[in-house]
């Protein structure tokens, strides 16, 4: 009796023994991944300037090429950033933001087999029936829907979010069904921002420290500021085209940086 006793509790600790190791394995491996984990820091770049831009229409899921003096920006940012190593590219399936970003990556001495990646979720804002149209058309339907004047509300300012609710508002009474994309309101444009930068901010902290390209829109990467830091003032006149806005993404958050940095643009332009 004595000895079956003594084989059951030899085999009982011999059970927590396995659970023991294994709980130390599976702590030991959570550990590990944690330390994994690194810092993203994201280089997010307006693309250059384009053909719509110079004939001043409307510009958001609507495209255009770049301009020669466009692509002649853009390769100086290029060049001012040809030492940052990136490990990742990313940005909006636009032409614009492609062209701009195949640019960039061309320039860079550190970034060799990087390969681009586009994602809908970084696009410009939709303006529904007023893509394509006169910038000064959309802005007077807007100015008039508020009671005011187009200079009274050009003088007051207006935030991303105002303007895109405006524009979505306005739109409503315009579009018939099938026959353009509806006008985004600001609640569906920062949903979709977010989700695409937490999903690649997440996937790209797994890989350890280290910097990631990603071309956008100025509205858009407006926006992107506003969601990580409500009420974020945007420079006057807004971002400008190639210019540089940082974004670090550490522990689970993200840090604005340097905003409408042109210092590389101007650095590169010196290369000439």
């Amino acid at each position: 009796m004595k000895k079956q006793m003594l084989k059951i509790l030899m085999l009982v600790c011999s059970l927590l023994l396995v659970v023991g190791c294994s709980n130390t394995s599976a702590d030991t491996k959570d550990k590990d991944t944690a330390a994994k984990d690194g810092t993203v820091t994201f280089y997010v770049v307006r693309h250059g300037k384009t053909m719509l831009n110079t004939t001043d229409r409307v510009q958001g899921w609507s495209d255009a090429v770049l301009t020669p003096a466009g692509e002649e920006v853009v390769t100086d940012a290029g060049k001012g950033l040809k030492d940052v190593k990136f490990g990742s590219a990313y940005s909006s399936d636009s032409g614009r933001a492609i062209q701009t970003a195949d640019i960039i990556l061309k320039e860079n001495k550190k970034s060799d087999g990087v390969k681009l990646k586009t994602d809908p979720r970084f696009r410009e804002f939709n303006f529904g029936t007023y893509e394509g149209d006169l910038n000064h058309n959309m802005w007077t339907d807007i100015a008039k829907s508020q009671g005011k004047t187009l200079e009274q509300w050009q003088s007051e300012g207006v935030s991303p979010k105002n303007f895109a609710n405006s524009v979505a508002k306005l739109d409503k009474e315009r579009v018939k069904d099938n026959t353009n994309w509806p006008a985004e309101d600001y609640a569906t444009i920062t949903a979709r921002l977010q989700d695409g930068i937490n999903e690649v901010a997440k996937k790209e902290s797994k890989k350890g420290d280290h910097n990631v390209l990603l071309v956008s829109h100025g509205l858009s990467i407006g926006a992107l500021l506003d969601s990580i830091s409500p009420g974020y003032k945007l420079p006057d006149g807004g971002l400008k085209n190639a210019s540089v806005t940082k974004i670090e993404y550490k522990d689970g958050k993200f840090t604005i940086g340097d905003v409408n940095d042109l210092s590389y643009v101007e650095n590169g332009a010196k290369e000439k």
